[in-house]
């Protein structure tokens, strides 16, 4: 049970420095007066404003400060449930807001919409609109539960039921089934993406796979065609060295033979050359000497003639000798020449045997340049690791379909689960288990009051109104009075209702001016009735300006009075 204990207010409306404190729970009926302005309501704004941020009233934030003092304005309400003790403090001029639990505040960090949400859903499981609707009964701006709209008519009585959690899983249901329709929608366009990355994939291998095809089917027609030009000069050397070697050993042998015929001549020829000079030199002997050197015998001219003849006759012969040795000179060099320039035609076959080598040389290195460069492709454009990387992008790919499958499976639970939390699903098997109760509940108080008709609400909460004369009315066309009994009779039916649930079950009633407004004097006689019957559980604040009517009436009585343009408590008890 959510119980008040105490409200404490300073510079908040009228009210000046000075605290005003109210004890909630001291006395099960308490009667609140003073005259107009006093501030009888100011307590129950400050309650609303201290739980929700907002006063009951259509006050504006900044009104709320004192405007003499202008600043400090401060709020603190206490409640328990259970064992545990609250106390929340909200100000302004400075901002305060602040939520102690068991004397510790609560942390702080989350934004003050979040610390408020945690005070509402957490602590005391109401909103602002539910607890107007359970706790509090005005002529102010107070929005009676028939004058609302049927969105919110069903909040109060989720609240009253205690099943708005099906409304918070609900919207966390949407919100996860949102996320979920965006996860689905991102992993479609991760499987596109990937099938896409998968044909392009292929494609890649299937052009690696045809250049490696074309690549070595080109380089192997031009190795063949290589091979075929070594073969083809291989054969033409293989003639040409039969022909060189056919052709050199005749020829060799015919130069050494006519190398060594003209070398013979030529030494001949030295030897001929050496007799002559030979001859003439012992002639001119004979010619310049009259004796002989070593004998000292003198030489006669007739010696001298006849050496002289003889050396002529011997000159003759070897000038002759030589002038044949030269013609044969002539004609071996002649022929050591044509040999010669024969085997220099036989040697350049050699030339071109060696040219032809090497020519096979440079085609073997391009046919080894090539089947190197074949090899270096192939490993350029080795499809090995491009088909790994399909492997995986296809594995990727089935992983992400699986991960698909998955969430469709949990998009069904989601669409079941949305079926049960929507407000047709559980919430509204709940809430017919309860409208007999609550249309009891309801027809007993008006009974209660005096007004009698038959009341009941539908699943929407709309109403149906029958006299005893069966005819059907709306809420609309009563009269004032009529309402009044009407919103009393609901306000006493939730209240009931809450402590059943236990869910927004507590001690603190305020009827704002119900008594001045449309109810005649056996309303007021009723209407006690029903406080009379409470619970001493409850603590039941009447704000009225009927002093005269309801003084002595409740066991307990606030006097609010104005002094020096500040409101304060003029008696308590």
């Amino acid at each position: 049970m959510l119980l008040f204990e105490s409200i404490s207010y300073k510079n908040f409306l009228s009210t000046g420095d000075k605290p005003t404190v109210i004890e909630l729970n001291k006395d099960s009926a308490t009667l609140v007066v003073g005259a107009n302005g006093a501030g009888k309501s100011t307590m129950l704004d400050a309650i609303s404003y201290a739980l929700f941020g907002k006063p009951h009233r259509n006050i504006n934030r900044p009104q709320l400060v004192n405007s003499i003092n202008n600043k400090q304005l401060l709020v603190e309400v206490k409640f328990s449930l259970g064992s545990n003790r609250y106390r929340v403090i909200r100000g302004m001029k400075p901002n305060i807001f602040e939520i102690y639990h068991n004397d510790v505040m609560l942390n702080q960090e989350s934004h003050s919409r979040d610390y408020q949400k945690v005070l509402e859903m957490n602590i005391l499981k109401l909103n602002h609109r539910s607890f107007h609707q359970v706790v509090v009964l005005g002529s102010g701006n107070f929005i009676p539960f028939m004058q609302l709209p049927s969105y919110q008519r069903r909040s109060v009585i989720e609240d009253l039921l205690d099943i708005g959690i099906f409304t918070k899983m609900n919207m966390l249901t949407k919100e996860r089934f949102s996320k979920l329709k965006s996860d689905i929608l991102d992993t479609d366009n991760q499987l596109n993406i990937i099938k896409e990355q998968i044909t392009l994939q292929s494609k890649h291998i299937s052009d690696l796979q045809n250049i490696d095809i074309q690549r070595s089917t080109k380089a192997s027609k031009k190795i063949d065609s290589l091979q075929s030009e070594i073969e083809l000069l291989e054969k033409r050397n293989a003639s040409l060295n039969d022909s060189y070697t056919e052709q050199l050993s005749p020829l060799l042998s015919k130069l050494e033979k006519a190398q060594s015929k003209l070398d013979k001549m030529t030494e001949y020829k030295i030897q001929i050359n050496s007799k002559i000079g030979d001859v003439v030199k012992h002639a001119k002997f004979y010619e310049t000497n009259n004796s002989c050197p070593t004998c000292e015998q003198n030489i006669s001219s007739e010696l001298k003639e006849h050496k002289h003849a003889e050396a002529a006759v011997t000159a003759k012969d070897l000038s002759k000798g030589l002038k044949e040795l030269d013609v044969n000179i002539t004609d071996a060099s002649e022929k050591l020449s044509v040999i010669r320039a024969n085997h220099a035609n036989v040697q350049s076959i050699q030339s071109d045997i060696s040219s032809n080598q090497r020519l096979i040389g440079n085609l073997q290195a391009q046919i080894s340049d090539l089947q190197k460069e074949n090899d270096i492709t192939d490993e350029l454009t080795d499809t090995a690791s491009a088909t790994l990387e399909l492997d995986s992008r296809k594995a990727h790919y089935n992983d992400t379909l699986d991960n698909k499958s998955k969430q469709l499976e949990t998009r069904s639970y989601y669409d079941a689960i949305g079926e049960l939390l929507k407000d047709t699903g559980i919430k509204t098997k709940i809430i017919r288990q309860y409208l007999p109760i609550m249309n009891n509940l309801i027809n007993k108080y008006l009974n209660i009051l005096d007004f009698f008709v038959k009341f009941d609400l539908d699943e929407s909460f709309n109403e149906t109104i029958r006299s005893r004369h069966r005819d059907e009315f709306s809420y609309a066309s009563f009269s004032e009075g009529e309402k009044s009994r009407i919103d009393l009779a609901l306000l006493f039916a939730w209240r009931h209702i809450a402590k059943l649930k236990n869910s927004t079950n507590t001690n603190l009633l305020i009827l704002d001016e119900t008594f001045d407004s449309s109810l005649d004097v056996d309303g007021v006689d009723n209407l006690l009735k029903i406080l009379y019957s409470l619970k001493k559980d409850s603590n039941v604040f009447i704000i009225s300006h009927k002093k005269d009517v309801l003084d002595g009436k409740f066991p307990r009585k606030i006097e609010f009075e104005k002094v020096n343009n500040f409101s304060q408590v003029k008696k308590d008890g």
